[in-house]
Order: C-alpha cells, then sequence, then structure tokens
C-alpha cells in the first residue's frame, strides 16, 4: 500500500519549496455534503493531490471538506479536473489569494475531523440544508446602504482587528463555537432586519446563518465566498470595497491587504500597524501586532522577556519550556470593549 502521509522533515520540505522555481497558486474552498467513510475520503484525496505535488491542509468530516492549499500553476488545470470529478465539488467556487507568492504551504496535510469547523452545536435538530442566502460583491454594498441592515463579523477578535467591513459588528471571541450563541444574544430584538453574515471564505458564515435561521432570524444573507471572493469580485467588477484593511489568513503571510487602510495598532507602543507576527521565543509564540520599529527593539518578541530569553543557551530556552502550557496564544484586547459597542447598539 502507498505512503499516505509525508515522511520528510519540515525544514528539508521548506528548502525544496523555496528551490522551486515554477510559480504557485494558493487557493482555499470548502464545501458541506455528507460523506460516509471520511478517512477513505482523505486518503483518495491524498493519493491524487500528493501526484500534483499540492500543499497546504485539508479537513475533513462528516459534514464536508475545508481547504487552504498551493497547486503548481502548470497543474492547476489538472487538479481542478480533478476536484471537479468529484459528484458533490463538480463546479465549487474556488477562492484564490489575491496577494500571494504561492510559498505559504510546504506540506500536504488531509487530516480527519469530527467537523470541518468546530462549532459546539449539539441540537440533532439544526441542518445546514436551511441556510442564509448568498449575497456577492455588488449585493453586499446594496446591503450595506439599508438602514435596516445589521453586518456582523463572524471571524476572531484578531482578524477583525486589522480590517473589517464598515459598521461590521464584531462578536469578540477565541472560538467560533463561542462566537454563534454570543451572536444570537446580541442580535436578540433584529428577528425581522437584514442580517448579513461574513468571514474569511465564507465556511463560518455559511454555518452561522444556518444557525441564526435555527433560532429564529428571518431575513439572513452571508457574503459568498467571504473575504477573498469579495476582494476579488470588486476588483473584477470595479467597485469600491466597503471592506477596509487587511484580510487575515491562516497561513504563513498572516494577512493579504485589500485596501491601503492601516486600521489597527502596534501591540507594543500604539503607532499604526497592521502587522502580525508569532514572538520568536518558542516557549510564547503569542499572536500579535507589532510595528516595524518594536519588531527591531524586541527582535520579533511581545516583550523584555522573552527577548531576555531567546538569548539564553538553547538547553535553558528548553529547561524553561518545559512545563509550559503551549495552548492557545492570542492577544485579546477586544472583550473589553464588547460592553460600550453592546451600549451603543442598544442607544444608551
Amino acid at each position: 500500500m502507498p505512503v499516505l502521509h509525508n515522511r520528510v522533515s519540515n525544514e528539508e520540505l521548506k528548502q525544496l519549496l523555496m528551490e522551486e522555481k515554477e510559480p504557485r497558486t494558493t487557493i482555499s474552498f470548502y464545501a458541506y455534503f455528507p460523506i460516509i467513510n471520511p478517512q477513505e475520503f482523505r486518503d483518495y484525496l491524498y493519493k491524487h493531490l500528493n501526484v500534483l505535488k499540492v500543499f497546504g491542509r485539508i479537513y475533513v468530516a462528516k459534514e464536508g471538506i475545508n481547504a487552504q492549499i498551493s497547486v503548481p500553476s502548470m497543474h492547476f488545470e489538472s487538479f481542478k479536473t480533478f476536484l471537479y470529478s468529484i459528484e458533490y465539488l463538480n463546479g465549487l467556487r474556488l477562492n484564490i489569494a489575491v496577494d500571494d507568492d504561492g510559498k505559504s504551504f510546504w506540506v500536504l496535510k488531509i487530516k480527519v475531523r469530527e467537523k470541518i469547523v468546530a462549532d459546539g452545536i449539539d441540537d440533532p435538530s439544526f441542518s445546514m440544508e436551511n441556510k442564509g442566502k448568498y449575497v456577492n460583491a455588488i449585493e453586499m454594498n446594496a446591503l450595506l446602504e439599508q438602514n435596516d441592515t445589521i453586518v456582523i463579523d463572524m471571524r476572531n477578535h484578531y482578524e477583525y482587528e486589522v480590517g473589517h467591513f464598515n459598521n461590521a459588528i464584531e462578536v469578540p471571541s477565541d472560538t467560533f463555537r463561542e462566537q454563534l450563541p454570543m451572536a444570537v444574544e446580541m442580535m436578540k430584538g433584529n428577528e425581522d432586519k437584514n442580517i448579513i453574515m461574513y468571514c474569511t471564505g465564507g465556511i463560518r458564515c455559511e454555518k452561522a446563518s444556518a444557525f441564526m435561521l435555527h433560532k429564529g432570524f428571518k431575513n439572513v444573507f452571508h457574503l459568498e465566498g467571504g473575504i477573498i471572493n469579495y476582494a476579488r469580485q470588486s476588483k473584477e467588477m470595479e467597485i469600491e470595497p466597503k471592506f477596509i484593511g487587511k484580510n487575515f489568513v491562516f497561513d504563513q503571510r498572516l494577512g493579504e491587504r485589500i485596501t491601503e487602510h492601516v486600521i489597527a495598532k502596534c501591540h507594543q507602543c500604539g503607532k499604526s500597524s497592521d502587522v502580525h507576527t508569532n514572538c520568536k521565543n518558542d516557549g510564547c509564540h503569542l499572536l500579535f501586532i507589532q510595528c516595524q520599529e518594536c519588531a527591531e527593539k524586541y527582535d520579533g518578541c511581545c516583550s523584555q522577556a522573552c527577548k531576555d530569553t531567546i538569548d539564553l543557551p538553547l538547553e535553558r530556552q528548553k529547561e524553561l519550556r518545559q512545563g509550559l502550557d503551549n495552548g492557545q496564544k492570542i492577544f485579546n484586547k477586544s472583550k473589553q470593549r464588547l460592553r460600550p459597542r453592546l451600549d451603543e447598539m442598544n442607544g444608551l
């Protein structure tokens, strides 16, 4: 039986990627559809995509597929032919990155999960068959002009911080599973208004729109293909984008610019900046925003303590990391802003 995973080290794979001369195209896509045997489907995908030298990460679950990948440009048509040969994926929209050098991924990882988006929903009556209406870029802009429209950002706080639609409401949280009930609670009393949900590529807001309908909201929309598709359509249709700033992406780039607006601030000094980075201290890796001056001052670290740590001998650094909790570490100042925003919505 062929090997259905990679056995080469990450460092070697990165080096091979950097040496590639053939350009790559970065793509994201998702689809909700029934998969009876996710492991079998996972192995089928790996066997065919590995031959095409596809890199990236793909999640497969009984509810569907979620993928962020890069494809050698010379193999793009072959990739699309293979993908469209799968019944439920035939004609699927592919979101192509707008600000990318194709060097975001260096290995193919396909994992089987319980769900393609961890949502915390355990209600057996919930169904993805009843979901909000798709809107494209023109329809999105038109709805944004209406007074009875509420726009909800279904991304995490660190994504919202560097870019969002005008007047979009942030649901300040660290996880999508937290956001769903929070969005319902925040929108109580607005059951008959137009509610537009959006996210990066469409996968979260599509499920969120179904959840809102499930909870009794009437006029729910979601942005087709998310911000990635909206940016592409805005450019092609030559319409002014109402999304300002950067779109956070979950690969090595950590963001692709939609407009020239810089709406965030450095978390260390407060200067205008929207560059996300991970602290260079292997015992920290905090995700935060850092300007160029602070990056030089702290050597890419989030604090003087972390800078001092990376100057220590490697063995000493390893000793200090022992026993540390290496869970999710993201700078979050948005929850403290929730109450003033809710008061504003309620006219207080």
